[in-house]
């Protein structure tokens, strides 16, 4: 009884083993929380390996579902990483509560994207998508904020035209997986994300993100 028993958990410890060797990480204590928040599966099947440093100005970190004011993230986060120095990274936050969270019909919103940035220099990253905070919708809820820091295989090109700060060009609808799978990216490799909800400041924040007549949310 007790051979065979030992025999099933050699058996379950090597294949806990292969997986993670040949492409699909253990999961971590990253990916549990993810789990728990529903981040997985919204957006992505397998979580990062590590959390990632994302810090406001004031210091304010976006760390593990904390809930922040959308003046507080208004501007765009210092973000750090163990990287690489010859390594290149993407990183992207996205909102998958859109237009909220029990009923995504939108799905994505694209707040920021940063391609091939060399070693942990964000600096140097090619900005596609400029960065834009928090604005939910009002009477929307809690909406999910997720960073997510790729590594990629190498320096690569990116079909996608670029995207200022204050246009909504290419934002809605944004699929964190398609573009994965696109660009061969394959699991993240650091995450975190905050929430938050409407607040009296939203509205002068569209006010100062408003040009052409659009007016970015989320």
């Amino acid at each position: 009884m007790w051979t065979k028993c030992s025999r099933l958990l050699c058996l379950c410890l090597c294949v806990g083993q292969c997986l993670s060797v040949f492409g699909n990480p253990a999961e971590t204590n990253v990916s549990k929380f993810l789990r728990h928040l529903d981040v997985i599966p919204d957006l992505i099947d397998v979580g990062p390996q590590e959390f990632l440093n994302v810090t406001y100005m004031g210091n304010i970190r976006a760390d593990r579902g904390v809930e922040l004011q959308p003046l507080q993230v208004r501007d765009e986060p210092t973000v750090q990483w163990i990287a690489g120095k010859d390594d290149y990274y993407t990183l992207l936050m996205t909102d998958p509560d859109v237009p909220e969270k029990m009923y995504p019909q939108l799905k994505e919103y694209l707040h920021w994207l940063v391609v091939n940035i060399p070693g942990g220099q964000m600096s140097l990253g090619d900005v596609r998508v400029g960065y834009v905070g928090a604005t939910p919708p009002k009477g929307s809820g809690l909406h999910r904020y997720v960073f997510l820091l790729y590594k990629q295989p190498d320096y690569l090109k990116f079909d996608i035209e670029h995207v200022p700060r204050h246009s909504e060009s290419n934002r809605v609808k944004f699929s964190t997986r398609a573009f994965v799978l696109k660009y061969n990216l394959g699991f993240p490799l650091a995450g975190n994300f905050f929430t938050s909800e409407w607040s009296k400041e939203v509205p002068s924040l569209h006010k100062a993100l408003q040009t052409k007549g659009e007016t970015l949310s989320f």
